[in-house]
C-alpha cells in the first residue's frame, strides 16, 4: 500500500506534538509570539534522508517499524521513500502539525517521529500530508486554517476508521521548547467522548485529553494520549528527556 496515494482535497490537522499550556496562554495573553512566522524551509529539511527515515523508524519498536512505509519531507512535501509491507506508515513530523493555537506552529527545531498503525495511516496521515504541502506551499496560519474549515465543512476528508492509533515512543523527539521536551506515549482516536468517560486528565492517570474535534475531519474525534513507560529502544523512559 502506498499511503501517498490517498487523495485529499483540502486539509486536515491534528495535534501531534505535546504543546505545553504555558506556550498557548502566552500567545493567548497577546505576549509576542517566539515564531510568528514561517521560518525559510531548508531550516525544516533534514539534510540526510537515510537519517531521516532512520528517525522516522525510531517512533515504534523495531517489530513495528522496520516493515513501515517511510516518508520524509522534501521541499513540496511528504515523498514515500520506503515501501512499507505491514500497513503502517512513519515520519518525521513539523511544528505546523500542532493546534492552530499553538505558539510553536512555525517552530523550526519540532522533530517529532510518529508511526501510524494501519486505520490512522488511512484516515489521518493524509491530513499530515496535506498540512505539510500547504506550509511548504507558503500559506500563512489563517490561509491554512481556512483550508481547513473549508474541508471540514464539505466533508472532504477520509472519516476516522475505528482503532486508529500513533506510536510517538521515540527517544530521539523534540516536541516543544518547554521543559524537557519529550514523552513517551500512544496517541489514540475515538469518536468525540468526554475525558472521564476515559479516566483521563486525573491524579495517577495515564491517559491525557490531547483535543476534542480535529480539524478536517468530517465528524467530530477525540485524540489522547496514554504515556508509556518505555521508549522504542526498550530503554526505560525515565530520564531527562521524560515530560
Amino acid at each position: 500500500m502506498r499511503l501517498t496515494s490517498v487523495r485529499t482535497i483540502g486539509l486536515g490537522a491534528m495535534v501531534l506534538l505535546v504543546v505545553p499550556c504555558s506556550a498557548n496562554n502566552a500567545q493567548a495573553s497577546g505576549t509576542t509570539e517566539k515564531y510568528p512566522k514561517m521560518a525559510p524551509v531548508d531550516q525544516y529539511l533534514m539534510p540526510d534522508r537515510l537519517e531521516e527515515i532512520a528517525l522516522a523508524r525510531t517512533a515504534a519498536p523495531a517489530s513495528i517499524s522496520r516493515d513501515a512505509e517511510v516518508l520524509v519531507l522534501g521541499r513540496h512535501g511528504y515523498e514515500t521513500v520506503v515501501k512499507g509491507r505491514n500497513g503502517f506508515g512513519c515520519l518525521v513530523e513539523r511544528a505546523w502539525n500542532a493546534g492552530f493555537e499553538s505558539a510553536e506552529f512555525w517552530n523550526p527545531k519540532i522533530r517529532g517521529p510518529v508511526c501510524y498503525n494501519p486505520a490512522a495511516a488511512r484516515s489521518l496521515l493524509p491530513l499530515v500530508i496535506e498540512r505539510a504541502k500547504l506550509a511548504l506551499a507558503g500559506l500563512t496560519k489563517a490561509q491554512i486554517m481556512d483550508s481547513t474549515t473549508a474541508a471540514t465543512t464539505r466533508k472532504y476528508n477520509p472519516a476516522l476508521e475505528p482503532g486508529a492509533v500513533c506510536y510517538m515512543m521515540s527517544k530521539e523527539a523534540y516536541l516543544t521548547d518547554d521543559g524537557s521536551h519529550n514523552m513517551a506515549h500512544l496517541m489514540f482516536y475515538t469518536p468525540a467522548i468526554e475525558a472521564t468517560a476515559l479516566g483521563a486528565d486525573v491524579p495517577g492517570s495515564p491517559v491525557i485529553i490531547g483535543r476534542q474535534g480535529i480539524p478536517g475531519t468530517p465528524s467530530p474525534v477525540t485524540e489522547f494520549y496514554v504515556r508509556v513507560p518505555k521508549w522504542s529502544d526498550g530503554t526505560p523512559a525515565t530520564s531527562h528527556n521524560q515530560s
